[in-house]
C-alpha cells in the first residue's frame, strides 16, 4: 500500500478497485467525501474481508485509516477515557487493565472472538458494523453510558451510545467514528458472555453491568446492558430500575431478570434459537453480579 496512491485491483467484480492509505484524519475525512456512497472505511478488516463469505458485495473504494495517530490512541483524562476509533481490542484491553472501574469493558475486549481477531478488530469497526450483533464491546460500552464522536468534513458531533446505535445504518457517506468518550467514576462492573461450542467464537447472550454502591452498601446507579440475544444490543432499564435502592444481590438480581425477560424478543441463528437466548438471561445476569461484587 502507498499512502496517498490508491491501490487499484480489476482482477474480479467483489474486490475494491482501490484503497487509500490515509496518513491524517483529514486526508481519511477527504476521501470519503469524495468516493461517497461507493466508499468506506478499512480499520483492522476482520468484518470486510468476509464479506464473499456472506455473499455481501464489497465497496469499490476503501480508506484505510489504522495508521492515524489520533485513532489509534487511547487518553486516560482524570474524567473520562478517549479511545480512538482504529484502538485494537487487544490494545484496549491492556491500556484498561490498571483501572478496575472499567473492568466490564477490559474484559469485553480482553476476550472477545479469539487472539487473532482481538489483536486486528477495532473498537470503531465493532460500534459501527450494525449486521453484527453478537459485537462484545457493545454492550460493555452500553453499561458505561459511552458516547461516540463522529467527524466529517466540515463537521463534528458527539451522540450518546444508544442514539449511535439507532441511527449508524442511515449515516450520510463521508461520515466516521472517531472516538468513543467514557465517563470515569467509581463503580462495580462485570461482562459475562455464553458462547457456544457451535457457535465458535461469538456469544449467544451477553450481559454487562456496572453499579455504584453507597456507604450503605445499597445500589445507587444500575446500568445493564444485553447483546447478541437482540438484532442490537440495549440497556435493560426495567432490571436496572428493580436493583436501585437495595443491596447487589446474585440471587435476587436472578429472579427480577427471570420476571423481567419477556420483555426481550430474541434472534433465530444457526448458532442458538430465539427462545434459548432469553432463556439464560437470568442465569447471565447472576453470573455478572457475582463477578461484579467480586471486582
Amino acid at each position: 500500500m502507498t499512502t496517498g496512491s490508491p491501490i487499484r485491483s480489476t482482477e474480479r467484480p467483489d474486490t475494491p478497485t482501490s484503497i487509500h492509505v490515509a496518513p491524517t484524519l483529514a486526508a481519511a475525512l477527504d476521501a470519503l467525501n469524495e468516493y461517497g456512497a461507493a466508499g468506506s472505511a478499512f480499520a483492522g478488516g476482520t468484518w470486510i474481508m468476509r464479506s464473499p463469505i456472506r455473499h455481501e458485495q464489497m465497496k469499490a473504494h476503501y480508506v484505510a485509516i489504522g495508521r492515524i495517530a489520533e485513532l489509534t490512541t487511547v487518553r486516560i483524562g482524570n474524567d473520562a477515557v478517549e479511545i480512538g476509533a482504529a484502538v485494537t481490542h487487544v490494545a484496549l484491553a491492556t491500556a484498561l487493565a490498571g483501572l478496575p472501574e472499567f473492568a466490564v469493558l477490559a474484559n469485553a475486549a480482553g476476550r472477545s472472538a479469539n487472539p487473532a481477531i482481538r489483536s486486528m478488530a477495532t473498537i470503531g469497526g465493532n460500534l459501527s458494523t450494525s449486521e453484527f450483533a453478537a459485537a462484545d464491546c457493545v454492550p460493555a460500552l452500553l453499561c458505561l453510558d459511552a458516547e461516540v464522536e463522529i467527524a466529517g468534513r466540515d463537521v463534528r458531533e458527539r451522540v450518546s451510545l444508544a442514539d449511535f446505535l439507532r441511527s449508524r445504518s442511515s449515516f450520510a457517506p463521508g461520515r466516521l467514528v472517531t472516538r468513543i468518550i467514557v465517563p470515569r467514576g467509581e463503580r462495580k462492573s462485570a461482562h459475562i458472555r455464553l458462547p457456544l461450542r457451535s457457535a465458535g467464537d461469538y456469544p449467544v447472550a451477553i450481559v454487562s453491568l456496572a453499579a455504584s454502591i453507597d456507604a450503605a452498601g445499597r445500589v445507587r446507579t444500575a446500568r445493564i446492558a444485553v447483546g447478541s440475544v437482540e438484532p442490537v444490543a440495549r440497556r435493560w432499564e426495567r432490571l436496572e430500575a428493580a436493583l436501585v435502592g437495595r443491596p447487589l444481590d446474585a440471587a435476587a438480581a436472578a429472579r427480577a431478570a427471570a420476571e423481567l425477560a419477556g420483555e426481550f424478543v430474541g434472534r433465530d441463528g444457526v448458532d442458538a434459537p430465539a427462545w434459548y437466548r432469553v432463556s439464560v438471561l437470568p442465569g447471565l445476569v447472576r453470573r455478572a453480579t457475582i463477578a461484579a461484587l467480586s471486582s
